[in-house]
């Protein structure tokens, strides 16, 4: 524990924040297109220095128009916890071979203020009507957050609040300066240092119900099949049968199947299949589901639905969805 690593994900963030507005421009009456600066700092810094030079407002563009931001905070986001215990497979982005496991990250939010200072209405509007319709209220930047193993994620961006300042100083005709404050919250994550290789690292999870077949492409595999019905054991019948099947048929006709879900598990007698389509009342199905046998029906036989309520009924001699 406390070994050093050091991830650049805070200064990755400030730098991938700063980068959404430095291409912000403005154009005067005449056709003049000028870049507005941007810089890191606190805005009374730039406003101290432009009541102590006032020769800034010469025809200079480095005085204003002129745009900073600041990296004011960080909190924790219970909304977006995670597991802490969990992890998940990663492969170093150099050695493609060379799988670890990694924790899931910890979420943290990163506070931000954008200023803009203007001496004419007309140059800060322009500049705040480029920014703000990218963010309703969100903009997804994507960050490259763990290099080492090409951890690149999508950071929201969100636009909490804008105030503004007309501020005056001295007499009528004292220059004065437009002040617009964006605040934005940016929803980023924490990782923790990149372990060593390692030999045995689970290649896949799989997780659903009873009855399917894992890929066979992971060499190692991890399956855990939920516990499920293998028979509607409610009689929850609800439809019949709308002509005879013999035990080969995989498409089968009902009176409706309006209740009939695709990808669900039927019952008919003893039989239990697997809807995979249906189109009106035709379903596609799969035959002899759950060891059971592929048999001849009579049109009007009942048609049962197995559902979660069923789980609650699970007889003995079940295997509860974990053969295999």
């Amino acid at each position: 524990m406390f070994d050093h690593f050091y991830h650049q994900i805070f200064r990755r963030t400030v730098i991938g924040f700063g980068t959404l507005f430095n291409g912000v421009t403005i154009k005067r009456d005449g056709g003049e297109i000028i870049k507005v600066p941007l810089a890191y700092g606190p805005t009374q810094k730039f406003l101290a220095r432009l009541e102590q030079q006032p020769d800034l407002n010469k025809p200079v563009q480095i005085s204003l128009p002129r745009m900073s931001f600041e990296f004011t905070g960080v909190s924790y986001d219970t909304s977006r916890k995670l597991a802490s215990t969990q992890a998940y497979a990663v492969v170093s982005k150099d050695d493609r071979t060379d799988i670890k496991k990694m924790y899931f990250p910890v979420p943290y939010n990163m506070s931000f203020e954008l200023s803009i200072m203007a001496l004419l209405n007309d140059d800060a509007l322009q500049i705040v009507e480029q920014i703000l319709p990218y963010f309703q209220p969100n903009f997804n930047l994507s960050i490259d957050l763990v290099e080492s193993i090409g951890e690149k994620r999508d950071i929201p961006i969100t636009l909490e609040s804008v105030s503004f300042e007309d501020n005056y100083d001295g007499d009528y005709t004292s220059r004065r300066v437009l002040l617009y404050t964006l605040k934005f919250t940016a929803k980023t994550f924490l990782f923790g240092p990149v372990p060593e290789a390692s030999k045995d690292v689970i290649t896949r999870v799989s997780v659903g119900l009873a009855g399917g077949d894992p890929s066979p492409e992971a060499k190692r595999d991890l399956i855990y099949k939920s516990p499920t019905a293998t028979k509607a054991y409610n009689g929850n019948v609800i439809t019949n049968l709308d002509v005879d099947i013999s035990d080969k048929d995989t498409v089968i006709a009902v009176n409706d199947s309006t209740n009939i879900p695709v990808r669900s598990y039927i019952t008919i007698d003893d039989e239990t299949l697997y809807v995979k389509s249906k189109t009106n009342n035709d379903l596609t199905v799969t035959r002899g589901m759950y060891n059971t046998r592929a048999n001849e029906h009579v049109g009007g036989a009942g048609v049962l639905l197995i559902t979660a309520a069923d789980n609650d009924s699970i007889q003995a001699g079940d295997d509860f969805g974990f053969s295999g």
